[in-house]
């Protein structure tokens, strides 16, 4: 693997699973040590991260993890309803035997986790989280859909690292992927579509009750 994309698949990952959180610093330096790369590499990886929406560079100051305004954030989640809920749509049409076999696995395995929550529970969580929506955009089949999507779904104040989840709000979500992942294996992407538009509004709610206040 390149040193670049080295540097760039650890920096996200430290901004998906929330060890940089939104408003947070981040230093070449900090970043070299981590993935053992000179400078050079990781200037490429970070300025991959700002086209992506994760980053954003401050004259004078230096790279932050970006912070979305409220405003912003609720318009983000509006798209996410929108285009996810198409997402099951074409799922629930398109998906292999494999992907919904895979998603019903990734499902019932978070619902465990959730319920269980030993050590090291909420990067579990993160990862099978990511990997359950990414399955849904391949199984949806859509190339521009996954181009729109993209730099919704990377934004690390609406990713959602859990950390901001009670005990009930990761069981529901859970429980959400559960639902999602029989309406499609059912083949019935009104049900898909009904249950994912839940699950983003239920998250949009964890990022108000954080951010303080409603809309």
């Amino acid at each position: 693997m390149k040193a670049a994309e080295r540097a760039y698949r650890l920096l996200r990952e430290e901004i998906l699973l929330g060890r940089f959180g939104p408003g947070d610093r981040v230093t070449e330096k900090e970043i070299t040590e981590l993935a053992e790369v000179s400078r050079t590499p990781v200037r490429e990886a970070m300025r991959r991260l700002e086209a992506e929406g994760l980053i954003q560079f401050v004259p004078n100051q230096g790279a932050f993890v970006r912070r979305l305004a409220r405003d912003e954030a609720r318009h983000i989640f509006e798209l996410r309803a929108r285009l996810e809920s198409l997402a099951v749509r074409l799922a629930a049409d398109n998906a292999s035997d494999q992907q919904r076999k895979a998603l019903q696995q990734l499902a019932e395995r978070q619902l465990s986790v959730s319920q269980t929550r030993r050590r090291g529970y909420l990067n579990r969580i993160t990862e099978m989280n990511t990997q359950f929506h990414e399955t849904l955009i391949d199984a949806a089949n859509s190339d521009l859909l996954r181009a729109s999507l993209a730099p919704l779904g990377n934004l690390p104040i609406v990713l959602q690292t859990f950390r901001d989840y009670s005990s009930e709000d990761l069981e529901r979500s859970a429980r959400h992927h559960v639902e999602i992942a029989s309406a499609i294996s059912e083949g019935d992407p009104d049900w898909a579509a009904a249950v994912m538009r839940t699950h983003i509004y239920a998250a949009r709610e964890v990022f108000r009750r954080r951010a303080g206040g409603t809309d």
